[in-house]
């Protein structure tokens, strides 16, 4: 943990989340596959993506399962590094990110999209929410089992994943989040309230916005409610491996519309 410890709760100048509807527990993370543990080719460059349960949960139900088949694989390696049900403060705490910056090499590059659960509890029985906003405000929590964490704001994090892998000579990229089956008024919810963050962060840190999710928002938007229903078959949130199928496309689609460092690796169809 960073930082004193300190005897009770604090809150500094820090908000927390809680102005939308709560993301669902994901689905339970089943083992990966022989050809998603394989080692990586050292001699490759190396697109990681770190995010939840919308890019991985169950076999082939998160769109980061379904990007590489868009690359030419003997010319760069994509490492689906995402993880279920995390938020951008847990997969730090729990050592993910860690693991993956030990498997990064100059060159690489890191997809970066998180927000789903970063609207949880910071304690409780699942504490992995963060504050709301960029800021430098943070909060101290206690742990259900006795511990003391300092919470940071959804953007302390992400600033950090940026800055350390820039450290490791990779480049990050920031991506929106992945879009909910929720309907008002016939309009296919459009932002989670991560958008406007993301985009003022990436100015910030002078770091590319991938966003996937207005593209992904408009195809939904003209499937319809009753269509888009048939992708989200389980709760608002997960996608079936068509729905994931469709997310890795419009992936895709954003990143060469941001014009992206990694299009050159893509295959002429992609």
């Amino acid at each position: 943990m960073r930082g004193l410890v300190l005897a009770g709760l604090m809150l500094v100048s820090g908000v927390v989340w809680g102005q939308v509807p709560g993301t669902p527990d994901a689905p339970v993370q089943g083992s990966l596959t022989a050809e998603q543990q394989a080692p990586l080719n050292p001699a490759l460059p190396t697109l990681f993506i770190v995010g939840d349960s919308t890019a991985r949960n169950q076999a082939d139900l998160g769109w980061g399962d379904h990007l590489a088949h868009y690359f030419d694989t003997t010319k760069i390696n994509v490492a689906n590094r995402a993880r279920a049900g995390r938020s951008s403060r847990t997969f730090i705490n729990e050592g993910a990110w860690d693991k993956v910056l030990a498997e990064m090499k100059p060159g690489d590059f890191l997809i970066l999209q998180m927000g789903h659960n970063d609207g949880g509890d910071l304690d409780g029985a699942k504490p992995r929410g963060t504050l709301k906003g960029l800021g430098d405000e943070y909060k101290e929590v206690t742990l259900p089992d006795g511990h003391h964490e300092i919470v940071h704001t959804y953007g302390w994090y992400l600033r950090k994943y940026i800055r350390e892998a820039r450290e490791k000579k990779v480049t990050p990229m920031l991506m929106t989040l992945t879009i909910r089956n929720i309907w008002k008024d016939g309009q296919i919810e459009r932002d989670m309230g991560y958008d406007a963050q993301l985009k003022d962060l990436a100015a910030q840190q002078h770091v590319l916005l991938v966003d996937m999710g207005t593209l992904e928002a408009d195809g939904l938007q003209a499937t319809g409610p009753e269509a888009t229903a048939l992708l989200f078959p389980k709760d608002h949130t997960h996608t079936s491996a068509e729905g994931a199928e469709m997310n890795a496309g419009y992936v895709v689609q954003a990143l060469k519309a941001a014009h992206a460092p990694v299009d050159q690796y893509l295959k002429p169809q992609g």
